[in-house]
């Protein structure tokens, strides 16, 4: 009877242990891990973010969060501010030619933090048709609105509250508008930014207040490379988190590219106002739309004004609100809360086969400054309505 037990037991570890596809809390290597090419270190954090509130509970303070964490995205690391005037420009009035902006700004490469620890592995279920006209739509899972609850995610209780985006938001409240992506039902806030442009003239910029979230989830170790359909990564495989911060994209697939724009060229393929994965009506963000949020009017806390000062030590003057949405890289989830990451959509010319220009900075940093990574890395999306 003993010996049958015994080989009953180890039978059942072998079924149990037989998931590789499943990556358990604490099965990740914890090593430190930088993203290719670069020349920092990210380190990861611990830190948990606030429980969602009611929207009536809105914060209204705009003294940030201390943090013990130290700068790591700073222009003395070689990365280029924005508020510099050599930055790329690029093109605000719609157009069907197939024309990019060009840029001689020298920069260096983005890093990374050590590697995050899974929890959980969650699938999305329904589907909706994309309205991107680089890829056929087909099956793309939406995510629950954020005043409706969500029947595709899974948390540790019986029922998942989506998320208050509310709390992420600035002081002009009454300066937000809502909108809702007919493609999944999720509603997005978003706010007129006025500022200054590189030319130092009063310009503006309508801009989602959020990240975007449209997509099937998919696993981080793999590549966005089903051209058929809109593939997203949630942090450490939980919807929750695309909820909460947004998903991750490719940067072939937030240009609603063929995925081969990952590892060649398609610079003929890139239009002014390039729509990418952004609803029908929006453009996927540039870098003059940035250096108008950064230089919005009142902001004198630079990249401080435009971070959230819900869970990102920022003061939020300018209504951007931008969270700490982490980063996909070396096939890892890395950096949430801590950091935040940002495609744009222009190659980098001198190593156009494989790196796309991207922003990035630390819930304690104190620039954003312009780099070029690889294509493959998962970084957070934002839209810009366009002008009517």
């Amino acid at each position: 009877m003993k010996r049958f037990l015994l080989g009953l037991g180890l039978a059942f570890f072998a079924a149990c242990d037989d998931e590789s596809s499943f990556v358990r809390p604490g099965d990740e290597d914890s090593s430190s891990s930088v993203i290719p090419g670069s020349s920092g270190d990210l380190s990861s954090s611990s830190v948990t973010p606030k429980s969602s509130v009611s929207e009536t509970s809105v914060s209204s303070s705009s003294v940030r969060s201390s943090s013990s964490a130290e700068p790591v995205l700073s222009s003395a690391e070689g990365g280029e501010d924005l508020s510099s005037s050599s930055v790329r420009s690029s093109s605000s009035v719609a157009s069907s030619s197939s024309v990019r902006s060009s840029s001689s700004a020298p920069v260096e490469d983005l890093s990374s933090s050590s590697s995050a620890k899974s929890s959980s592995s969650v699938k999305s279920s329904s589907s909706v048709a994309s309205s991107s006209s680089a890829k056929s739509s087909s099956s793309v899972t939406p995510q629950s609105s954020s005043s409706a609850k969500s029947s595709s995610s899974v948390s540790s209780s019986s029922e998942y509250v989506p998320f208050d985006h509310t709390v992420t938001l600035g002081e002009m409240r009454d300066q937000y508008k809502k909108f809702t992506d007919e493609r999944n039902d999720r509603s997005y806030y978003y706010i007129t930014i006025r500022g200054k442009n590189k030319a130092d003239e009063a310009d503006s910029v309508t801009v989602m207040a959020e990240n975007l979230n449209i997509g099937t989830m998919i696993t981080y170790v793999k590549d966005q490379a089903d051209d058929t359909t809109i593939e997203r990564y949630c942090y450490d495989r939980d919807t929750t988190n695309c909820d909460r911060y947004g998903a991750l994209y490719q940067w072939a697939e937030m240009m609603q590219l063929p995925s081969r724009c990952n590892t060649e060229s398609c610079a003929d393929l890139i239009q002014p106002n390039h729509q990418g994965i952004c609803p029908d009506g929006w453009r996927l963000l540039t870098q003059d739309d940035f250096y108008i949020v950064l230089h919005a009017d009142g902001n004198t806390h630079g990249i401080e004004g435009v971070r959230s000062s819900y869970g990102f030590n920022g003061y939020n003057s300018t209504g951007y609100s931008l969270v700490g949405a982490g980063v996909v890289a070396d096939r890892k989830c890395q950096g949430i809360v801590e950091y935040a990451y940002w495609y744009y959509p222009d190659e980098y010319e001198e190593d156009s086969d494989s790196r796309a220009y991207l922003s990035a900075t630390s819930r304690s940093g104190t620039g954003a400054n312009l780099y070029r990574d690889l294509k493959t890395n998962g970084l957070s999306v934002r839209c810009v309505k366009l002008e009517e």
